[in-house]
Formats: C-alpha cells, structure tokens, sequence
C-alpha cells in the first residue's frame, strides 16, 4: 500500500472542548480508497478516552444545574446551531473535498452532502428554538380540580454511533437534533471515515459551543464504540451502520434497560411497471442503486420490471451504464467512485461471485474497470436470472450491485417487494396514481418513494421496519429522539381531597 503526502488535517480526540491525546497514543491510518495510499491518520480512541468523554458530557449536562446547556432555552441553544450551520457553509468546498478522499464519495455528491449538513443544522436550530413554545402545553382533564401539562425534557448524555457512507452528514442528524434538545453528546464516527468529523469538532471551537456539549471520539468499534454502547453514565444510544452490530449494540443496551434508535441495513425493492417513461426510470433504477458507489442503507438494489417492457429495459440500462464516469471522486463529471476499503472491496467481490457461482447472470459490469489499475473500484454491476433463494436476493450487498427479477402481476411484485428480512425502503414507478396510491400502503418500509428513488429531506421522517431497524430521525421524530415527556399534574382546589376521615373531626 502506497504513501502519499498528508492532506488531512491531523486533529485529536475532542473531549470537554479540548484536543486531547488518546491515552493509549495509538492512531488509525487514513487510506484513500481512490489511490490505496495513506493520506494522514485519526486518534485510536479505547474505554479510557470514552470514560473521559462521557464524563464531560455529565459535567456539561448538569453545569450550573443544567442552566448553562440542559435546561436553558431552546433558543438559546439554536444560536450555536446556526453558527455551527455558517462555519460549515463557509467551509463547504474543503470539508467536501476531504469526505471525498477519506469514504470515495464523488466530490459532486461530498458537496451536496456537506449543503445537507448546515442546513441540518440550520433546520434543528428551529425546532429547538420553537420547542420552547410547546413546553408546558395544557392537558384537558375531565376533573375541574386538577390542571396538567407537558414537559419536554432532553433525555440526557448520548452516544452517537455512525457509519462510513455519509461520514459528516449521518453525524448531523443524531449531533442537531441531540443538541437541539439539550442533550449532551458522545459521538463516534466510523474508523473507516472519521476525517470530516474530526473538522466538526473545530468548527464546535470555532463557535465557543460550551465544553463538553459534544465530544467526538475516534477509533475502532470494538475499542471505542462497543464501551460508549455500554457505558452505564450514557443515556441513550442512537445508532446507523450494520444489523449484525446493531444486534450487538441492542444486546448491550439491553443490561440497563437504556432507550437505543437503530437504523440497520436494507435490500429495498423498486418496481418499474409498463407504462413508465423507459429513459427516465432507468435513470431512477441506476441513480437508487449506484448513488454514492452503491454504499447506502436504503439503496433500491432490488430491481423489480414488469416482463412486458423488461428486454427494452434491460438493453437501455446497460447503455446508461456504460456511460457512468468511474474515476477519481475528485475528477470532474466523476459519478461513481471506490468503495470505500479493500476489506469493503473484497466482500463485494465475493456477493458477486456467489451470484454467478448460483446460476445467475452478470449482464453488466461486475469487475474492476480496466482504466483503473489501483484503488477500490467496482464497474456499476447489473445482475438478472435471479432466483429468490440466491443471497444476492436477500443479504445487502453495501456496493454497486443491482439485482434484477420481473414479474407479470402487481400482486406478485408486492409479494417479492416484500420477501425480506428487511424494511427500511421501497420505490414504485408508474403513471397510474391510483397504483401508486396502493402500494406506498402495501410495501412494508418505513420509506416508500413514489416515482423516483433516494430524495431525502431533512424535514421528513427517515427510518424502517423489521431489520432495518426501529425509531425515526429527521423531521420533528427526530428531535424527539433526544427528548423525554414529563407529566405535571397539579390539584388545584381549595377543598380536601376527602377520601380518608380527618381524625380532628371525629
């Protein structure tokens, strides 16, 4: 493996408003999956540094009684938020170009994503502040004598775990909406794409954020995310990465009865009837799959066509295909990038392997592109004469691979929509809106896109069912997350209660 010049900042862990040296000493190398060379390293955080960061984020949460960060205004918090939003809108076209060399996201994409995060940011700080507002909203009672209402209150320290795909973007939507609502935070980013984070932290400097609101602590999962999942002074866990760790993390969570949010993988299913605009679905097809190298938990990786239009479909998709640049995520026009590392690389390699050795067809692609002799690259890759008994039918791929099956009826493509373990999306092209209408009801997903695949905004709920995991980010749900309801009830009469006889009386 090559070495190339340090283009990433080298930063420490971030804990009580400070750089701090992991105590161990130990750092990750950072490696551009476009290139294989290490580009600079991150700090190897271990329970030592986790202890020391949640107990940071106790001492904030509580400071002065909590009305330094915990228990003052929402509007008070939103000031921060927003200066958080501007650092990173003024930092936009570096933060964009180091996600890019650090997870292999298309600069064009990194940039979009880096757009999203301020105004994630800038969307929370709203809501917080109109959270003040809401506090003490009146109960109607059927007895006069008693009057109630609701407190909103922050739920306390959390750990935030999140993934390598979306490495800024997935931390601003546990890091907004925890502080939004006066949470404290640890957060622990991937090892495999820690770098923008780390940048999160400065720009946290930047803005005078209070010690200790936020610490981010880098390392490996079992060394630093597995003891932050089970630290007893943590007091929620918000998680988005793979079913298998977030069984272990539920597990975990589950000795201290402590609230977990998970958002797991997914194999989501998206169904192209005959009467579609061809050019403009397969667009669909291709962008819900190969959108950030294919590495995205809601990819519609599941093809499903209608047999009527099927052989046309299939002809024009791999010409469509074939015209996807495959580069350097910094070229210019790059629109699929590396995966983002050898081992993430290999497994994708073996998915498509398996597939072939099953029975099925490589129709397209499926190997690394011959004008790129180093880096880990995958062509876009489409696969048909699939059988639901393949694993390429049931397990996530995390990479550009499409599965291909037709069918003939609506009925049998909601049934193979809905032959998964997992329910996080789903996607269903038509012009008829009352089929349409019927199968955002009928495919059992937290997400249904209708006539295109993969929008997301900030605004609206995100999360699925069965596998895919449980709780929803985004939007209001998102905030409340972060939040725990209070009941105040107060008796307001004059008179005695009057159920035992006062002695006096007697």
């Amino acid at each position: 493996m090559s070495s190339e010049a340090s283009v990433v900042p080298r930063r420490q862990l971030f804990i009580d408003g400070e750089w701090k040296e992991p105590v161990l000493g130990r750092r990750i190398p950072v490696i551009n999956p476009a290139t294989e060379g290490v580009i600079g390293d991150v700090p190897a955080g271990t329970a030592e540094d986790v202890d020391l960061a949640v107990s940071a984020a106790r001492r904030a949460f509580s400071r002065n009684k909590g009305r330094d960060w915990s228990r003052a205004s929402g509007s008070h918090r939103a000031k921060f938020l927003r200066g958080i939003a501007v650092k990173i809108t003024e930092r936009r076209d570096e933060l964009a170009k180091l996600e890019a060399l650090d997870c292999g996201k298309p600069s064009d994409e990194a940039a979009w994503d880096i757009d999203d995060v301020a105004a994630c940011f800038e969307y929370y700080a709203d809501l917080g502040e109109a959270l003040d507002g809401k506090q003490k909203a009146p109960i109607s009672l059927p007895m006069q004598t008693f009057k109630s209402h609701v407190l909103k209150e922050p739920i306390g320290v959390v750990g935030l775990i999140t993934p390598w795909n979306y490495p800024l973007l997935m931390a601003a939507w546990k890091v907004a909406p925890a502080l939004a609502a006066g949470c404290t935070a640890v957060l622990k980013p991937s090892e495999l794409a820690s770098v923008t984070c780390l940048e999160l932290a400065d720009v946290c400097k930047e803005v005078g954020l209070p010690a200790g609101v936020l610490n981010i602590v880098t390392g490996l999962g079992p060394d630093a995310g597995a003891p932050l999942a089970s630290h007893p002074q943590v007091d929620k866990i918000a998680f988005t990465g793979s079913t298998e760790t977030g069984r272990k993390i539920m597990i975990s969570v589950s000795q201290m009865i402590k609230p977990v949010s998970l958002e797991l993988g997914g194999k989501s299913p998206i169904i192209v009837f005959e009467d579609v605009d061809i050019d403009k679905a397969v667009e669909w097809a291709l962008f819900g799959c190969f959108w950030t190298n294919g590495q995205i938990c809601s990819a519609t990786s599941r093809l499903l066509l209608h047999e009527n239009i099927a052989d046309e479909f299939l002809k024009k998709m791999c010409r469509w295909a074939a015209n996807i640049k495959v580069s350097d995520p910094l070229e210019e026009g790059c629109r699929l990038g590396p995966v983002v590392s050898q081992g993430q690389y290999e497994k994708i390699k073996k998915h498509i392997l398996t597939a072939k050795n099953e029975g099925a067809t490589i129709l397209y692609g499926g190997a690394r592109p011959q004008h790129l002799d180093k880096g880990f690259f995958i062509q876009p890759t489409i696969i048909t004469n699939v059988e639901t008994s393949m694993q390429i039918w049931k397990e996530e791929v995390f990479g550009p691979v499409l599965c291909v099956k037709t069918f003939r009826t609506e009925e049998e493509a909601v049934d193979l929509a809905n032959d998964t373990q997992y329910g996080l999306a789903g996607a269903v092209l038509s012009k008829d809106p009352d089929r349409c209408s019927r199968l955002t009801e009928e495919i059992q997903a937290g997400i249904v896109w209708v006539n295109c695949s993969q929008p997301c905004f900030c605004q609206a709920p995100w999360g699925g069912n069965k596998r895919s995991g449980f709780g929803r980010e985004l939007g209001e749900w998102g905030l409340d997350n972060y939040l725990t309801v209070k009941q105040v009830t107060q008796y307001i009469s004059d008179d005695p209660w009057g159920w035992y006889c006062n002695p006096s009386k007697l």
